[in-house]
């Protein structure tokens, strides 16, 4: 999940407003939900998530606020890291230039209010090339159409992000079995080398 830098001014003026339209359009785009247009819509969709609404609009200022910090701190590290956020749980992606990076993303990340656990699977070494950016498009716009289309899992409630051929996994499952379905369809997709999930099962996602 990341926002571009008018994204970030634009939304600044407004955040106190429950779903602004620009904010949630750009998250939508992210691959964490279907795309849907409209304010209304788009709540509706958080709404229907298993998360719920109020939590739904809690991580994504969760994963706003992130992004801000990173553009104020890096631009470069703004450029290379995305988020996946659920229940306060904030995964950090991407490929950045040396260690000190992970570690400062990283703290940029614990500062933000409502963050509950920061997992890092950031990666030191050169970023994706165009060809590799576009494959990765490609396997997780596979996976999406695959577990939508799967009526034994409950696609709204997963974020999906691949990277060089890995796929991280980033949501709530109803159980285990559905989570195994979902990471079954990911790995039967042609170009994927690894599934790491950071979904939580229902019934530990409550407790929380």
């Amino acid at each position: 999940m990341r926002y571009l830098p008018e994204q970030l001014s634009a939304f600044a003026a407004g955040r106190r407003t429950l779903v602004g339209v620009a904010l949630l359009s750009a998250l939508c785009a992210s691959a964490c939900v279907p795309l849907v247009i409209g304010a209304g819509a788009t709540g509706g969709v958080m709404a229907a998530q298993d998360r719920g609404l109020e939590q739904g609009v809690n991580d994504n200022e969760i994963a706003f606020e992130i992004n801000r910090k990173l553009a104020e701190k890096d631009s470069k590290l703004f450029r290379r890291v995305s988020t996946q956020v659920s229940h306060g749980r904030v995964v950090l992606l991407g490929f950045v230039e040396k260690p000190e990076d992970r570690a400062a993303a990283t703290k940029v990340a614990w500062a933000v209010g409502g963050v509950k656990q920061v997992i890092d699977e950031l990666q030191v070494g050169k970023g994706r090339s165009f060809s590799e950016s576009t494959d990765d498009t490609l396997i997780t716009t596979k996976l999406r159409a695959a577990i939508t289309g799967d009526n034994r899992i409950v696609s709204i409630n997963y974020s999906l992000e691949t990277l060089r051929g890995t796929v991280y996994l980033m949501g709530i499952a109803q159980d285990q079995a559905e989570l195994n379905r979902v990471i079954a369809h990911a790995r039967g997709i042609s170009g994927v080398r690894n599934v790491i999930s950071n979904v939580q099962v229902k019934s530990s996602a409550a407790a929380q």
